[in-house]
Formats: structure tokens, C-alpha cells, sequence
């Protein structure tokens, strides 16, 4: 049953999975099981009352008690059946245990950003351990996103404005992907992260050192690291092509004409604004859709993408 449920469901990670899975399974099966029986009927029928000359005549029927509440009964049944089954599952999603990991979860055009309890942030990448419930308090810095996890079975929208929230708790190590599921703009399919499932001992080691392991870093090499991690290129090109904001090659020194018709040179100060600041200055012929990174990127992260476009020509 396994190996074919795996067929057309994706790995079953948490422990609200399979309750989930069941209650799919019983649909499905439910309706296979009416669908043979009314495709079986409706040939029995056929067979057993065609016409078979030209006198025969179809009787009226004006009605059956018996048959007519049969159909009634039988799927206000199975709908309350399913109703009953999902909402002890809909509960079940809302109401966090109280032990709970609190995790910050942000969404912004085309990123997920998260921040946990000791301070660290993280962007594309949820780090849990494992066999501890993990609460998600989620919000959006502009537009309505879906955070969708398929392996845990989790989907929450994601508003701007207000706080939602969702929970899950990771069976096994491993990853997972992180997908937005409510259209949230031209770069939509690229808003991807992963959670980084550990053991609870090398989650430990992770949040002790998370935080140092950029530290031994070149500037260039880490401001490189920054601008994939932080999802930069789904905007900004390296090669010179047109995506939603302007290119990087190049961009150090160039003369960058403004939507209210200024012309700026892009300096330290002017990269700097743009991360931190984005909507206060708005290339022409761009849309003001950068989300800003104050307070996810520190003064040594932002010095040190600075270091790494002035290598990009």
C-alpha cells in the first residue's frame, strides 16, 4: 500500500501525514468504489430494459420512498464522514502543542525568510530538529503569499498586515521543499525554499554555529554567498539580460537614471539604500517591487555584497 500510495502522494514526513493521507484515501476510494457501481448499474439497466419491440411501453414510475432515501442518507453520511474528519485535522493544524519551536516566518517577493529565537536569520532555508513540534508565526511584507510544504501536508496563507501561523513535527532528517502557492507576482514559481530537517544533537550544533560559519569568509567570496542565498538573482542578472530589476554587471560606478528623472552614480551608499531602502529610489523602468532587508542583512553582509558587485563587469 505504501509503494503505491508513494506513486501518487509525496513522502509522508510529519506526524499529521498520515491522518491526512487516510483521509484522502478514503475519498478517492469512496468515489472509485460509487463510480464502479453506478457505470455497472447504468449497463444493467441498459441491458435489462431496452427496448425490445415495437409494443413495449415504459411504465411511470412517479416515485420510490424506499430508493429515494437510500440516496439521501448514504452521502449525508459520507459527507459528514469527510466534514468530521477534516475539521478534527483543521484543529489539529491550528492548535500548536505547547511545547512548540517558535520560528519566524516572513514572505517577500520571491523569498522566504526565517528567524529564530536566538537572533539568527535565515533565508531559503528553515533549519528544525527532529520529533519536536515546530510552530510557524508567519507574515508578509507586501503581498498575500502560501507557505506549502507537500511532505508535511501543511499549507497556511500568508497576509500582509497580520500574523497566521501553522505547526508541523519532522519524522525523519532530510529536506524538503518549500513551495508559495497563492500568485504573488512575475517571479512566483521561483519563490522555493527547503527545510533542513536535523537530529536534535546537530540541530543544537547548527544554532551555536550558524551564525560563525560566514565568519572565515573573504568579503568577495561571502557577498557571492549572500546574493544566491538571498534569492538576489531571481531579480538581478550577472550576464547583462533584462529580468524585474536591474542587472549587475557592470552596476558599480554606472550612471542609474531614476523614475522621478534624477541621475545617481551607484556607490557603496547608493547599493547600500537599495538594499535596506529599496522603494525610497526607483530605477526607470522598473517596477518598486524589491523587498526591504532591514533588519536581515547586518552592516559586514551588506559591506560585503558591496565588495562582490564591484567584481561583476
Amino acid at each position: 500500500m505504501n509503494r503505491f500510495q508513494d506513486f501518487y502522494l509525496p513522502p509522508a514526513k510529519s506526524t499529521v501525514a498520515a491522518d491526512t493521507d487516510a483521509l484522502f484515501n478514503f475519498v478517492h476510494i469512496t468515489s472509485l468504489i460509487f463510480l464502479i457501481g453506478i457505470v455497472a448499474a447504468i449497463f444493467y439497466f441498459v441491458y435489462k430494459y431496452k427496448r425490445r419491440s415495437e409494443h413495449d411501453v415504459t411504465p411511470v414510475i412517479t416515485h420510490n420512498n424506499a430508493l429515494e432515501i437510500t440516496w439521501s442518507v448514504i452521502p449525508f453520511i459520507l459527507v459528514m464522514i469527510v466534514f468530521g474528519w477534516g475539521f478534527r485535522g483543521y484543529l489539529n493544524l491550528r492548535t500548536a502543542p505547547t511545547d512548540a519551536y517558535e520560528v519566524r516566518a516572513i514572505g517577500k517577493k520571491w523569498l522566504w525568510e526565517f528567524r529564530y529565537a536566538n537572533g539568527f536569520v535565515s533565508v531559503g532555508e528553515l533549519h528544525v530538529p527532529e520529533d519536536r513540534p515546530i510552530k510557524l508565526i508567519m507574515n508578509s511584507t507586501d503581498v498575500i503569499h502560501s507557505f506549502y510544504v507537500p511532505d508535511y501536508r501543511i499549507k497556511r496563507d500568508v497576509l500582509p498586515g497580520r500574523y497566521s501561523s501553522v505547526w508541523f513535527e519532522a519524522t525523519e532528517p532530510g529536506e524538503s521543499t518549500v513551495f508559495c502557492t497563492e500568485y504573488c507576482g512575475t517571479a512566483h514559481s521561483n519563490m522555493m525554499a527547503k527545510v533542513v530537517v536535523h537530529t536534535k544533537e546537530d540541530f543544537e550544533t547548527w544554532m551555536a554555529t550558524a551564525a560563525l560559519a560566514d565568519a572565515g569568509l573573504p568579503p568577495v567570496e561571502l557577498g557571492q554567498q549572500l546574493v544566491q542565498r538571498n534569492a538576489c538573482q531571481t531579480c538581478h542578472s550577472i550576464d547583462g539580460s533584462a529580468l524585474q530589476g536591474p542587472t549587475f554587471k557592470g552596476i558599480f560606478g554606472r550612471q542609474q537614471k531614476m523614475e522621478d528623472g534624477t541621475v545617481v552614480t551607484v556607490d557603496e551608499n547608493y547599493i547600500r539604500q537599495s538594499i535596506l531602502q529599496p522603494q525610497s529610489q526607483i530605477v526607470e523602468g522598473y517596477l518598486p517591487v524589491m523587498p526591504p532587508y532591514q533588519g536581515t542583512l547586518n552592516d559586514d553582509q551588506i559591506s560585503a555584497i558591496i565588495e562582490y558587485l564591484k567584481t561583476i563587469d
